[in-house]
C-alpha cells in the first residue's frame, strides 16, 4: 500500500486534507513512513462510505460474513513476519512480542467468525397470556473505533472483528504513532473480499477533531475506545449528547499479589509475562507488586536475576525489551522512579542499558517502596517492578483496592481456595490466578470502576455491536 495515500475510504486510498505526518521508529528515532494526515472532513467522508455500505453488509448472510473473517485470519497468519516487523518498527516492541501479537490479533477474526453464525434470540409466551414475545438482535449501525499505539494489530482486530460479525460497518482511527499496522490489516481485509466501505481507516494527528466529527454525526451509532481514562471521560461526555452506544477500555493499575505459600518459580515466570510484555506498556501490565514478607527476599532475588538478564535495545537486534513510545513517556517514567527513590525506595536489580538512541528505559526492580509512592499509585506503562511487602490479608486488600482503576489483577498462591477468595474481593474485571496473562478472545475483556464500560471478546463482545428488538405478537 502507498502509505502517502493512507486515508482509506470506500476501498480507495487517498490523500488527507491536512497533508502528511511522519511515523517514527522509537528505537532509532528515524522517520519510517509519511502517512496521510486526515481531518474532520475526511472523517465525515469515511462515515459517508460506511453508511452507504451498511445495509448491504448487514443483510449479508452471517455465514458469508464469517467466511470473509476467516479468510482475513488466514491472510494475517500468512503475513505474520511482515506484520511483526511493521509493528516492531512503528511501536518498538521486540519481534518476539510482535509475532505473538499478530497471532493473538488474528485469533479475533476466527473467534468472531464462529460467533457470527450462532443465532441468538428468544421466544416465549407472556405471563398474562394471549401474546407471544419474539426477541431478536440487529447490528447497531456505523461504529467508530479508536485504538491505541501499544497493540496496533490486536486492538484493531478486537474491535473490527465483532463489529463486522454483527453486521456493522466501521470507521477506524488508529493511533498516530502506529497507523501502518492498521492500514496493512485493512488491505488484507480487502484482499479477503470484504466489500469496499465496510472498513474505513482514518489516520491523523488531530485525534480529537476526527473523533468529534464522529460523535457529532447521527449516522454513527456506536463508539468503542481503548486508551486513557482521562480521554475516555471526555469521549463519554461527547457521546452523552447523542446517547450513543459506548464501549470504553480505559486505564489500569494492576496489582500482582504473591502469597506466602505461592510457587515462586511460577510466580516469577508469571511476573515476567505480566510485567514485561511490550516492555510494560500494556493496560493489563502488572503495575505494583505485593509480595508476602516471608517470601519477598527470595522472590525479589529470583525475579531480579531474570530482569538483569534482559537485553534492551532495538527489535532488529533481537532484544527482549524495546523503547518506550515517546520522549514524553520516558520523562514520566524517570519522574516516577526519582520520586520513589526520594521516599526511600532503592534499585535492587537492573538490566544493562541500551546503547541505541531511542526512548529506552532500563528495566529495574525497586524495593522498600511505600504504598503512597507515585510509582504504585500511577500507571507507569514501563518496565518497572515496585515491590511492596505485606503480612495482613485485610490490609493487603485495602491497599489493592485503593485506586480508581479496576482493569486487571494477578494472584499467585499455593492454596487455590485462598487465591479465589482473594480474587473475589479484588476490584478488577479480570484476574489471572497463578498465570501472568488475562487476555483471550474467548473471554470478556474489560474493567470495573474507572477502567471502562462494556466488554470485548467472548459472546458479549459481539453483543456490544447489536441492539435488542422484540415483537409482541397477538396469539
Amino acid at each position: 500500500m502507498d502509505y502517502t495515500k493512507g486515508v482509506l475510504i470506500g476501498g480507495t486510498g487517498r490523500a488527507g486534507s491536512r497533508g502528511t505526518f511522519g511515523v517514527v521508529n522509537p528505537a532509532t528515532l528515524e522517520v519510517i513512513a509519511q502517512v496521510s494526515d486526515a481531518g474532520p472532513d475526511d472523517a465525515v467522508l469515511a462515515v459517508d462510505a460506511a453508511s452507504q455500505a451498511f445495509r448491504a453488509w448487514a443483510d449479508t448472510a452471517p455465514r458469508a460474513r464469517a467466511d470473509l473473517l476467516m479468510k482475513t485470519r488466514e491472510l494475517m497468519l500468512r503475513d505474520t513476519e511482515e506484520l511483526a516487523r511493521l509493528i516492531a518498527a512503528e511501536n518498538g516492541k521486540s519481534l518476539t512480542d510482535a509475532r505473538g501479537e499478530v497471532i493473538y490479533a488474528a485469533e479475533f477474526f476466527r473467534w468472531f467468525a464462529e460467533e457470527a453464525v450462532r443465532p441468538h434470540g428468544d421466544f416465549g409466551s407472556s405471563p398474562a397470556g394471549g401474546t407471544r414475545t419474539i426477541v431478536t438482535h440487529h447490528p447497531v449501525g456505523v461504529a467508530a473505533l479508536v485504538t491505541p499505539w501499544n497493540f496496533p494489530a490486536a486492538m484493531a482486530t478486537r474491535k473490527i472483528a465483532p463489529a463486522l460479525a454483527a453486521g456493522c460497518t466501521v470507521v477506524l482511527k488508529p493511533a498516530a504513532e502506529t497507523p501502518l499496522t492498521a492500514l496493512h490489516i485493512a488491505a488484507l481485509m480487502a484482499e479477503a473480499g470484504i466489500p469496499d466501505g465496510v472498513v474505513n481507516v482514518v489516520p491523523g494527528e488531530d485525534a480529537p477533531a476526527i473523533v468529534a466529527a464522529w460523535t457529532d454525526d447521527p449516522r454513527v451509532r456506536k463508539i468503542s475506545f481503548t486508551g486513557s481514562t482521562q480521554v475516555g471521560r471526555q469521549l463519554l461526555r461527547q457521546a452523552s449528547e447523542r446517547v450513543m452506544n459506548t464501549s470504553m477500555e480505559l486505564g489500569g493499575n494492576a496489582p500482582f499479589i504473591v502469597t506466602a505459600d505461592a510457587d515462586l518459580d511460577a510466580a516469577v515466570d508469571g511476573a515476567m509475562i505480566a510485567k514485561f510484555r511490550n516492555g510494560g506498556q500494556a493496560c493489563t501490565a502488572a503495575n505494583r507488586f505485593y509480595v508476602h514478607a516471608d517470601v519477598a527476599a527470595e522472590f525479589t532475588a529470583q525475579l531480579g536475576a531474570r530482569v538483569e538478564a534482559l537485553k534492551v535495545g532495538p527489535a532488529a537486534d533481537g532484544c527482549d525489551i524495546g523503547p518506550l513510545i515517546s520522549a514524553k513517556a520516558l520523562a514520566n517514567v524517570h519522574r516516577l522512579v526519582e520520586s520513589a527513590l526520594v521516599t526511600g525506595a532503592r534499585i535492587a536489580h537492573e538490566a544493562k542499558p541500551a546503547t541505541a538512541p531511542g526512548h529506552f528505559f532500563t528495566p529495574l526492580v525497586l524495593t522498600n517502596v511505600t504504598t503512597e509512592s507515585d510509582v504504585v499509585r500511577e500507571e507507569s506503562f514501563a518496565p518497572i517492578v515496585p515491590i511492596v511487602t505485606w503480612t495482613d490479608p485485610e490490609d493487603l486488600l485495602t491497599q489493592v483496592n485503593s485506586t480508581e482503576y479496576g482493569l486487571a489483577a494477578y494472584i499467585f498462591a499455593g492454596d487455590l481456595g485462598v487465591a479465589l477468595k482473594l480474587a473475589e474481593r479484588v476490584e478488577a474485571g479480570m484476574i489471572g490466578v497463578n498465570r501472568g496473562l488475562v487476555s483471550d478472545p474467548s473471554a470478556p475483556f474489560g474493567g470495573v470502576k474507572q477502567s471502562g464500560i462494556g466488554r470485548e471478546g467472548a459472546r458479549v463482545g459481539l453483543e456490544e455491536y447489536t441492539e435488542t428488538q422484540y415483537f409482541s405478537v397477538a396469539w
